[in-house]
């Protein structure tokens, strides 16, 4: 075995044998009687600061506060914030309840709102102010309990948020303290089924997380930036991973690309999730002079790897991670041998990995197979959906990720490709029967796919190929009114960017859109569609 290898599975053994607290909330009072008055959480762009002992008071008695609210074991709470601290706050005030977070986006349409309200049964919905004014009086949501009395960020009376969370609370006690298996969250996940499914995620996910989080930081960065919106999974794990590091979050309250490098120099950001756009910017002379000494990096071009890090002067390593399982491969610090290479890495701590033929059966190193994952801490399903989990579920406890990966000699693992058709674009997964169903219900369409396009900044974009009713000839067809359909039914980032019509749409012998002979037929798959950016045809 060598040397980088052993390292690796020393420190794997190590961060495996530590024992867990009782569950996050007992975590968190750890920290806050080990840390008191330090800073936990900064909130820079709003100024909010919170100290580990003001995390832990807060959260207990907005915990008291909401009890009083009727709330407790196993209820599920929406909670559709943006990035303030009230989000946070939320999320372990429910943890300590044994209650359940349901994060909702704050730019969902009423229609997604509605939805994932309903299946996820949620009885209460914590939401801000401002929000509540777009969603509140939707006839989509008319009669949904988890609004008859929502609590309010900026409220008033007995439901807004600020007077729950000053409840006293010396005599507070959950009906139930919760353990390590016990669910926290039912987190949205976009799927290959049309509406997101909800992956059903336990105390032990999030510590686990946390914990992996931290051994990638190898000790050396304490100050971590979370520049990604709460209700995704990405900012909860931040914050969990700058408490296990005795360190700082600073939250953002919105993604950047032109403000994060001044993020990193003003706040002293030691690690990091790196956007790709940033490489984009022009090259400074003070960027080898950043703070950051760590960054977790994802899809990264192999190219790039080596000139990031010298540019930067930090230490960049590629993961592969997900809702469901958390962080599933991870390329330890100390390997620098696989710079450049392009490797995911190797099984995270808790975590085992096979990859598998169609049948189910393990494929020998090099070819090409499904990547499926097992381990302590994995989702515990999907919220009220048998058929996902009969379909993603695997003798043993294996998982079915819908990746396509090969594992070289050495074990380390390349993602491929993706089983499931799925569109990416800056970092959010778009479940492609989701925008096809909105389409398809716009009155002048036949029949639609939605196709992910390749775009240098974004990943990918979303291009619209459509077949119109036979009695609408190209030239009669609304355009705008078709985009604004889609866009009052559609979060803006699943709105397609491009949009072709076609006389047909190729089909598999099974009757389904055959997408790959779409994407096969151009090399640019732009050409002659419309930019709904640039607002007009492109050549073909």
């Amino acid at each position: 075995m060598d040397k980088e290898i052993e390292d690796a599975l020393a420190l794997r053994a190590e961060c495996e044998a530590e024992p867990f607290a009782a569950n996050i909330p007992a975590f968190i009072d750890q920290r806050a009687e080990e840390l008191g008055e330090a800073v936990a959480a900064f909130f820079f762009e709003d100024g909010t600061k919170l100290s580990y002992r003001q995390i832990a008071d807060i959260s207990r008695s907005l915990a008291a506060g909401l009890q009083a609210r009727g709330i407790g074991f196993g209820d599920r709470v929406g909670v559709m914030l943006p990035n303030i601290a009230a989000f946070p706050l939320t999320w372990l005030a429910l943890g300590r309840l044994g209650a359940i977070m349901v994060p909702i986006n704050v730019r969902y349409t009423p229609r997604e709102v509605a939805y994932v309200l309903e299946d996820s049964g949620a009885i209460k919905l914590v939401t801000e102010k401002s929000v509540l004014a777009e969603i509140g009086n939707a006839p989509e949501l008319a009669g949904n309990a988890a609004l008859a009395a929502p609590i309010v960020v900026g409220g008033t009376g007995e439901t807004a948020w600020e007077r729950l969370a000053a409840t006293d609370a010396a005599g507070f006690r959950p009906a139930r303290a919760p353990d390590l298996e016990d669910l926290v969250n039912i987190q949205y996940t976009s799927g290959t089924t049309g509406f997101p499914k909800g992956c059903m995620l336990t105390h032990r996910y999030w510590l686990t997380l946390a914990r992996v989080a931290s051994l990638r930081a190898q000790g050396i960065a304490k100050n971590v930036l979370a520049a990604q919106p709460y209700y995704y999974m990405d900012p909860q794990w931040l914050t969990l991973m700058a408490m296990n590091l005795k360190g700082t979050v600073f939250v953002a309250t919105k993604p950047s690309a032109t403000g994060f490098l001044g993020w990193i120099h003003k706040y002293g950001i030691e690690y990091c999730i790196f956007p790709q756009i940033v490489l984009k910017q022009p090259e400074h002379e003070d960027d080898a002079k950043l703070p950051l000494k760590m960054a977790s990096v994802f899809g990264l071009r192999k190219e790039a790897h080596a000139g990031m890090e010298k540019r930067f002067n930090l230490v960049a390593r590629e993961s592969f991670g997900m809702t469901e399982v958390g962080s599933a491969l991870f390329t330890p610090y100390g390997v620098t041998s696989m710079i450049g290479s392009g490797t995911c890495g190797i099984p995270s701590p808790f975590r085992e990995a096979t990859i598998r033929d169609e049948a189910g059966n393990p494929v020998p190193d090099g070819e090409i197979g499904e990547l499926w994952i097992r381990g302590p801490g994995i989702l515990k399903g999907y919220w009220n959906k048998p058929e996902a989990n009969a379909e993603n579920f695997r003798e043993g406890g294996w998982f079915r990720t819908g990746d396509l990966f090969r594992r070289d000699a050495r074990g380390f693992h390349y993602i491929v490709g993706r089983v499931k058709d799925m569109i990416r674009r800056s970092g959010e997964n778009i479940a492609a029967r989701e925008v096809e169903a909105v389409m398809n219900g716009w009155p002048q369409i036949l029949e639609a796919a939605a196709i992910g396009v390749p775009d240098s900044d974004r990943g990918q974009e979303v291009k619209a190929c459509i077949i119109l009713q036979p009695d609408i000839a190209a030239s009669a067809f609304d355009m705008a009114g078709f985009l604004d359909h889609c866009a009052k039914n559609l979060a803006p980032f699943k709105v397609p960017r491009f949009v072709e019509i076609r006389t047909d749409l190729p089909k598999t012998p099974s009757g389904k859109v055959a997408k790959h002979q779409i994407v096969a037929e151009r090399a640019d798959l732009r050409a002659g569609a419309f930019d709904r950016l640039a607002r007009n045809w492109l050549p073909a």
